[in-house]
């Protein structure tokens, strides 16, 4: 009866004239196609994120040429008390340029800021709005004096050029939540890219697609207007067999992880033409939220940095997992005109740098936190090292001080208003829960729902790690 009835509706069915097959058939393959692509993406995820994850993305702000901790987030009541006076027990002591002078307190105040009553300093009021959302870690420290290791040292875990980000790390282990825009994307500062350049955005020993894309508001996307006379559909079927083509000369040469990233990045460059000029398309940004981020700011830097910013949001709000943010470039010969780098005129060198960081930054953890975007969004703040407490012989400027810094967290599944570790009463050295690059990165990867011990990837001999053989969770900046 079962049989019958099932054979009676059936019959009741329209006849599915060829016609009609075929015209159906496309949406049909699409459906397929689309379940392929969702079971991938899900498997793929699956098959390496060890629990469920706090954070889906993450945003990493790098303000490269080692900003001071001592004059942006670490208050140091006995360092303005002692000023002109030697650095106790370290008279004498030569850093990365040379001899250095007497004690120097910041050329500003610190303030109370928040609930929490965070002193920060005064040089950045936007910045202070935000510091009960913010964990701070007071007590970093790194294995380099020189900005080149410094910035690969905390992009990578390690000093030396070759081993992959932390970005491509989390895109190798999680891959992207779209398919028409990359997992990982470095915006460089329109002043140029940091200290070593691509290095800090690397993808190592990974396969070659979860190196970083790197684009800026600044430089626009050309060419993605279809040819004169080419229509949509033709434009497809090029595509599609172009992809055929790829897919048998992959076939014939099994194996090459770099042949295979190529064609992966020229098919994601094709479907970045529909979706990157709508990403990068900041006009149609309200004129309120220009103004709230300082993009049309007289400061061209200022401006050009604010449109980066907006940019990153609409990135993270578009899929992309991991987004690496830069505040000032590379090194230049010409102290802290490019970077945070203050040796000889600290105070003149600050007051440049902090109003393009200070409104803008601010004003994207304003927008992300309306847009309820911070509940899955970690955000990160880094720079290479920290500075002396003392000034440098001879000058008004700050030296290199790979024994003292500062790093801070913000969003899913941090919690807010903290102030973890911290220095001696000058900002010398690390010395209250001492935390390492890879404590910190520890920390990334347990909320993004992977443990820093299992994600490995097997490489000359040796099962690589983001954190090397160290690393803990720091469990006192966790909600």
């Amino acid at each position: 009866m079962q049989i019958g009835n099932h054979k009676s509706k059936i019959s009741n069915l329209p006849a599915l004239t060829r016609r009609a097959f075929l015209e159906r058939m496309p949406t049909a393959l699409a459906g397929v196609g689309l379940t392929s692509l969702l079971h991938r993406d899900l498997l793929g995820a699956a098959s390496r994120a060890h629990y469920a994850p706090r954070a889906k993305r993450v945003l990493q702000i790098f303000c490269p040429g080692a900003a001071s901790h001592m004059d942006l987030w670490e208050h140091k009541p006995e360092l303005d008390r002692m000023s002109g006076q030697p650095l106790p027990g370290e008279e004498d002591f030569s850093s990365f340029q040379g001899k250095n002078g007497n004690l120097m307190k910041s050329p500003w105040p610190f303030v109370p800021a928040g609930q929490s009553g965070k002193m920060i300093s005064s040089m950045l009021p936007h910045m202070a709005r935000h510091v009960d959302d913010i964990a701070f870690c007071h007590a970093m420290w790194s294995k380099t004096n020189t900005h080149g290791p410094g910035c690969i040292f905390v992009a990578t875990g390690h000093e030396v050029e070759g081993r992959p980000s932390a970005g491509a790390w989390a895109s190798y282990a999680l891959g992207s939540e779209t398919e028409n825009l990359p997992a990982y994307v470095a915006l460089t500062d329109i002043r140029g890219e940091p200290p070593n350049g691509k290095a800090n955005w690397s993808n190592g020993f990974l396969p070659a697609q979860h190196q970083a894309i790197m684009m800026n508001a600044q430089t626009p996307i050309r060419n993605l207007a279809l040819p004169e006379g080419v229509t949509p559909n033709q434009e497809t079927a090029s595509r599609d067999f172009l992809k055929l083509l790829n897919r048998r000369h992959l076939e014939k040469n099994p194996g090459l992880s770099e042949l295979q990233a190529r064609m992966q990045s020229y098919e994601l460059a094709a479907r970045m033409q529909l979706s990157a000029p709508e990403v990068s398309d900041l006009g149609s940004e309200s004129p309120a939220t220009r103004k709230l981020y300082g993009a049309d700011d007289p400061n061209h830097l200022k401006a050009a940095y604010a449109e980066n910013c907006i940019l990153a949001r609409r990135l993270l709000e578009r899929g992309v997992r991991y987004v690496n943010l830069y505040c000032a470039s590379r090194a230049s010969g010409v102290d802290g005109l490019l970077n945070w780098d203050a040796h000889k005129t600290l105070k003149a060198d600050y007051g440049r740098h902090c109003p393009i960081f200070d409104q803008p930054t601010a004003a994207l953890l304003t927008d992300l936190k309306q847009r309820g975007m911070l509940d899955d969004t970690l955000v990160l703040w880094c720079t290479e090292f920290g500075r002396m407490p003392t000034h440098q012989a001879n000058t008004a400027g700050r030296d290199h001080n790979p024994d003292a810094f500062t790093c801070w967290m913000m969003g899913a599944g941090i919690k807010g208003g903290v102030s973890y570790g911290a220095t001696d009463p000058f900002g010398r050295r690390a010395e209250v829960n001492k935390t390492s690059i890879w404590d910190f990165y520890a920390t990334v990867l347990h909320l993004l729902g992977l443990d820093h011990e299992r994600l490995t990837y097997y490489n000359n001999g040796f099962n690589r790690r983001l954190t090397d053989v160290h690393g803990h969770v720091i469990k006192d900046v966790l909600a």
